[in-house]
């Protein structure tokens, strides 16, 4: 199996949700991964391209691989920080 995902990364779950209110509220994904996310992948929206079962952490993985695509699932902690994480795609 393998997804597509963005993700925006942050170093509290206050902030991720606050974050995540203004997605629900219109604001673009990728814009706001632009300007608050501290993965090097904010740079481009927090795509994170194609990338397949098991090779991310086992936290961040667990959401991609069974929630509802196009919707913004988190916070999810994990050993980096809090994540939203949007997967864009999934297939197999």
């Amino acid at each position: 199996m393998r997804a597509t995902a963005q993700h925006i990364l942050v170093d509290s779950e206050v902030i991720a949700e606050t974050l995540k209110e203004e997605i629900i509220g219109g604001a673009d994904f990728g814009d706001v991964a632009r300007e608050h996310s501290l993965c090097p992948s904010s740079q481009k929206g927090g795509d994170l391209g194609s990338f397949g079962q098991g090779e991310m952490v086992p936290e961040f993985d667990e959401v991609v691989f069974s929630a509802k695509v196009g919707e913004t699932h988190g916070p999810v902690q994990t050993q980096f920080g809090y994540h939203l994480i949007r997967i864009t795609n999934r297939s197999g």
